[in-house]
Order: structure tokens, then C-alpha cells, then sequence
């Protein structure tokens, strides 16, 4: 063994991996920065854990917006359709309180005592109406209707077809009935006046029924629709009794001689529902809206039986007159009848003047007790 082989090595060789010195920048040199270290496989494991949890987090956050966007959107989508419901709503009541209140009443107000009027003008103003329903037709056929209305539109478009019809027939008949023929005229008149009765039917038994059905099922609660009433009463559909009225007497009256004796009515009270009205100058405030119902209580003060006893209401407000009658077909002596008469479109709100007039039979001489006047402001 050699001498060098003896002993340990003091100085091993520099592995090939240790630092080497750098030169500086004054020429000395500058041992290496050691090189960091690899992160131990746990914190790997930590920091993969980490952007999980992250990850879903940001997911959960993703799915609750998502959600609240979807309720915002639907409650929006709700929102606009509860909407539309009513905007069809108060659409189709426009339409109706139009229909009765420029249409309807103003037909059977131009048919009463037709024949003391010019005839002309009778006829000109039917024809002006009979325009106006087809106008109004024709509005409803442009309502943008909501798919939960199609079944309360399809029936609103029959009814004011219907109401079209009956007055394009009863125009056209009109000129007859006020002439030689009237007899016959007027008995088909009292038949297409059925058409308005059949018009009433449809729309306060399928309209107005499926448009609350659809407001329901909307969750919308609370809302009325208008009610429509094109026939004022069904004393229009007798003959006898649209003749009575047409010429402002009974059809037998020309041949039949007023028995000598004691004839006559008398007003004894008015009432709109459970209102008593009081003559002038009390004012009455009459609440239920628009279209109040006058019941007008009228006694047979003579000693006939007497028939076609006709009831008049003028109701002036706002420099405007709404009117409407009701015929008593048989009134016994000393007893009272009473009979309602609905007016359709006095404004709410203002001050009117409300005529009852009872008209006086043959034979009837005193009309004083026949009328009365009331001061009234009509309310909801």
C-alpha cells in the first residue's frame, strides 16, 4: 500500500453540482445563490384542495344568480301578463259601456214615440247607431287579447255582431213601420229586437264569466267587469207592445173608446236600490256607479184597469241627457206597481237633475201627480 493511500481525505473533490464562484463585478469572485427548493408533495396537495374548494364556491354563486335571474325573468313574464289581463279587461268594458250607453239606449230612446216624430230623422239616426255597432265591432276585433282571453274574445265578437245585425234589420224596416205597412213591420222588428236579448245572454253568461275565470287563474282578485245590457226590458219583444210604444198608444186604443169615468196614475215613490230619493232641494247622493237602477213606484189612481202605462227617467248631468222608460202592461185600480229602469253612462261625481214622469192614460187629465224631480250626485 502506498503512503498516499494511508489516512482519510481532508479535502474531497467538489461535487459537481456545488456552487461555483461567479466573478464580480470588481473581478472577485461571488459564490451562487442556492437554487430554491422543490415544495414538498403536501403543500401540493394543500394548494390542489384549495382551488377546488374555490371552484366550487364559485360554482354555488354561479347557480344562486342563475336562479334569481330565472325568478326575476319569471316574475317579470308575470308581472307583464297579469298586465295584459287587465289592459283586455278594461278594454272589453269600455267597448260595453259604449255599446249601451251610445248604441243601445239611444236605438230604443229613438224608437219611443217614433211615430210623432219626423220620420226622417227617425231614420237617420238609426242608421248613425247601426254604423257606430259595426265601429264598435270592429274595435273589438283589434283588441290584442291575451291566449287565456280567446274563449271570452270569440264571445264578445259574437255579442257585438249579433247587436249589429239586429240594428242593420231594424234600420231597414224602420221606413215601413213608420208608414203604410207598420203593422207587419213592427211585428218583425219585435223579432230581431230577440237578437239584442240573445246578445245580453252571451255576454253576462260566457263573457264576462271567462274573462273573471282568466283574471282568476292569474292570481289577479278583486277586479269587476263590466256588465252589459243592450235590451232595456223585455216589453220590446212583445208586438203589441213595440206598436204601443212606436206610436205612443196602445194598438187597440184607436178602436177601443175611453170609458167614462176616473183615469189616471200617480207617482208615489222613487228608489234607487235601498235609497229613497227626496224631491227637490234635497240633494241625494246615490252610490253603485254609472248605471243606477231607478225603481219608480206608480198607483192605478182611477177606477179602470189600465195598460201600457209608460214610465219615463231623464237623468241631465254634465249638459247631457241619458234616458230610459219601462211600459207597465196592465195596472189595477188602487193598486201600485213597481217597475226598474236602468239608465246606462251618468258621469259620476257632479251634480244632476233626475225627471220620473209617469205618462198619463187615455182619459187622464191630471198629470200633476205624475212626475217628480230630484236633485242627486252619483257615486261609486
Amino acid at each position: 500500500m502506498s503512503f498516499f493511500d494511508d489516512g482519510e481525505e481532508t479535502d474531497p473533490r467538489p461535487s459537481s453540482t456545488a456552487a461555483r464562484p461567479r466573478p464580480g463585478a470588481d473581478g472577485t469572485a461571488t459564490p451562487d445563490r442556492p437554487r430554491p427548493r422543490r415544495p414538498a408533495h403536501g403543500a401540493l396537495a394543500l394548494d390542489q384542495h384549495t382551488v377546488t374548494v374555490r371552484r366550487r364556491v364559485a360554482a354555488g354563486i354561479g347557480v344562486v344568480l342563475l336562479i334569481v335571474i330565472i325568478l326575476i325573468i319569471n316574475g317579470c313574464l308575470n308581472s307583464e301578463k297579469k298586465q295584459a289581463l287587465k289592459k283586455y279587461n278594461r278594454s272589453v268594458g269600455q267597448i260595453a259601456h259604449e255599446s249601451d250607453a251610445s248604441v243601445a239606449g239611444p236605438l230604443f230612446s229613438a224608437l219611443t214615440g217614433a211615430g210623432g216624430k219626423s220620420a226622417l230623422n227617425v231614420e237617420v239616426q238609426i242608421d248613425q247607431l247601426r254604423i257606430q255597432a259595426q265601429t264598435l265591432a270592429t274595435r273589438a276585433k283589434n283588441l290584442s287579447v291575451p291566449a287565456e282571453m280567446a274563449g271570452a274574445q270569440r264571445n264578445l265578437l259574437l255579442a257585438l255582431d249579433m247587436r249589429s245585425e239586429a240594428l242593420t234589420k231594424i234600420a231597414a224596416l224602420v221606413p215601413t213601420a213608420l208608414g203604410g205597412q207598420g203593422k207587419q213591420a213592427i211585428t218583425q222588428i219585435a223579432g230581431d229586437i230577440e237578437i239584442f236579448l240573445a246578445s245580453d245572454v252571451i255576454y253576462s253568461q260566457r263573457v264576462a264569466p271567462l274573462i273573471q275565470q282568466a283574471l282568476s287563474s292569474a292570481g289577479v282578485h278583486g277586479l269587476s267587469t263590466s256588465q252589459s245590457r243592450a235590451l232595456p226590458n223585455v216589453g220590446w219583444l212583445d208586438p203589441n207592445t213595440v206598436q204601443a210604444r212606436i206610436s205612443g198608444r196602445s194598438s187597440s186604443s184607436s178602436s177601443t173608446p175611453v170609458q167614462p169615468g176616473n183615469h189616471g196614475s200617480a207617482l208615489t215613490g222613487v228608489s234607487v236600490a235601498t235609497n229613497k230619493l227626496e224631491p227637490e232641494p234635497t240633494l241625494n247622493h246615490i252610490k253603485g256607479g254609472g248605471n243606477p237602477t231607478f225603481t219608480a213606484t206608480v198607483e192605478n189612481s182611477g177606477e179602470f184597469n189600465e195598460t201600457n202605462v209608460k214610465a219615463d227617467v231623464t237623468v241631465t248631468a254634465s249638459g247631457k241627457q241619458f234616458k230610459a222608460s219601462h211600459v207597465i202592461e196592465k195596472s189595477e185600480p188602487g193598486k201600485t206597481v213597481s217597475v226598474d229602469i236602468p239608465v246606462i253612462g251618468v258621469p259620476l261625481g257632479v251634480a244632476a237633475k233626475v225627471e220620473v214622469f209617469v205618462e198619463g192614460v187615455p182619459g187622464e187629465n191630471d198629470l200633476e201627480n205624475n212626475k217628480a224631480v230630484f236633485l242627486a250626485i252619483f257615486e261609486k
